[in-house]
């Protein structure tokens, strides 16, 4: 059983009223740094990679910083941070190819984002909605589980849900969904003990362990 879209417009628009802020809470200098800051999100928390940026993008926040910087001293900079080794590569040669292909500008379409080391389709939804303002939603964890436990998507697979969630979703809240769905997730609708009492959502949401 799903939520049809007038069920949908209300769960989206509660959402909507409740989180005054739904943007990205990871720390970024600009369109480069927050490409830099959502491949090192990858396995890794928000809090995580902004303790380590926080630093760097005060000397480093360019491509062509990046490049000069040498995969090993990048992989110094970012040593706490999970996956580091192949991250490090991939933030060198994204970089390079940015210096060499894109005049040292981040693209603003998915196909020449996703071609990018490290740059998978989650990334690359986040990069077009936080950057470039376009209405993508990008499926992470939170936004999988949520979108399905509601009864908004019956996804199997991230690009399931993502596909259902723009077929279902007013156009007008695409460009917030993402982190709308996201920062629910996150705070109030966890994988283990979802906070129902205090959810906004909860009747319309069709969770059949809700626990209130």
């Amino acid at each position: 059983m799903s939520l049809n879209k007038v069920q949908a417009f209300k769960l989206i628009k509660l959402l909507k009223k409740n989180i005054k802020n739904p943007e990205t809470s990871l720390k970024y200098r600009n369109k480069f740094t927050l490409l830099t800051s959502v491949v090192l999100s990858a396995q890794c928390t928000d809090t995580n990679v902004n303790n380590v940026t926080k630093n760097v993008y005060k000397k480093y926040f360019t491509p062509a910083h990046f490049v000069d910087l040498g995969i090993k001293k990048i992989k110094r900079m970012i040593k706490s941070i999970g996956l580091f080794n192949m991250k490090s590569k991939n933030l060198y040669n994204l970089s390079k190819i940015l210096v060499e292909k894109y005049n040292s500008k981040v693209p603003n379409n998915f196909e020449d984002l996703i071609s990018l080391p490290g740059v998978g389709r989650k990334t690359a939804n986040v990069v077009l909605n936080t950057a470039f303002n376009k209405p993508t939603i990008a499926v992470d964890t939170h936004v999988f589980r949520v979108s399905n436990r509601t009864g908004l998507t019956k996804g199997k697979n991230p690009n399931q849900v993502e596909e259902q969630l723009i077929e279902i979703l007013p156009y007008r809240y695409l460009n917030d969904a993402h982190h709308l769905i996201l920062l629910h997730g996150r705070y109030i609708c966890k994988s283990r003990n979802p906070l129902c009492v205090k959810c906004v959502i909860h009747k319309i949401c069709l969770y059949k362990d809700k626990n209130v």
